[in-house]
């Protein structure tokens, strides 16, 4: 896997594709990409925008029952696409025949011959928002944005945990749970009961963004 993270993606040896044009806003150069709906803030050539649906009844179903995931649109055509979100720092990997778990409020773009599925932290049940995640396989580029300045944590050297709406991806081979804390004055991060962390083990890597998300409205 090649990322900025680390060290590894010198843009004059860079794959073509995918390229940022600053720190919050990605260059295409297209025939296509899957991106997420509303983030094209500009193009220069001839495209065609069109919604991309779930990819097959099982992936649909999950999207319904989940909430997981992220509406798509697949842009195609010759020139350059500009692709932003909210102003969001956006990081970029590239996937050499691996795979990548990325929380679907910070999926901007991949490519279209990479594989994609919804799959649920063990541990976690449906009512458990935020804990179902969209796991990206093949090789190609994939685009992930993160509000603030990311942290990248290596699972290998210790105990790790992260907020679930806080950890934007992480190595795809890790094994990933649920740790609860039930004491209702110790909650960690944003909840309402029992506090719940996404745990992780073996070898491989998490990014961790500085914010947990936008604020949870509060019920009337």
């Amino acid at each position: 896997m090649r990322s900025s993270f680390f060290g590894n993606l010198e843009a004059q040896h860079a794959p073509p594709g995918f390229a940022l044009q600053n720190t919050k806003m990605l260059r295409v150069t297209l025939p296509e990409v899957l991106a997420r709906q509303g983030s094209m803030v500009a193009f220069q050539g001839q495209m065609s925008f069109d919604y991309e649906g779930s990819g097959g009844m099982g992936k649909l179903f999950k999207k319904v029952m989940t909430g997981e995931g992220l509406p798509l649109m697949r842009v195609r055509g010759q020139g350059q696409l500009y692709l932003a979100q909210n102003a969001d720092d956006i990081h970029l990997f590239y996937l050499e025949n691996e795979g990548l778990t990325v929380n679907g409020r910070n999926l901007l773009a991949f490519e279209p011959q990479l594989g994609w599925d919804i799959n649920r932290v063990q541990g976690a049940g449906v009512a458990a928002g935020g804990l179902f995640n969209t796991t990206i396989n093949g090789t190609g580029w994939v685009a992930v944005t993160a509000h603030g300045t990311p942290v990248m944590l290596d699972a290998g050297q210790a105990p790790t945990f992260a907020d679930g709406q806080s950890a934007v991806c992480w190595s795809a081979g890790l094994n990933v749970g649920v740790n609860r804390t039930f004491k209702a004055g110790a909650l960690i991060g944003r909840g309402s009961g029992e506090a719940m962390q996404l745990a992780f083990q073996g070898h491989g890597f998490v990014l961790v963004q500085a914010s947990e998300g936008p604020p949870v409205p509060t019920a009337a």
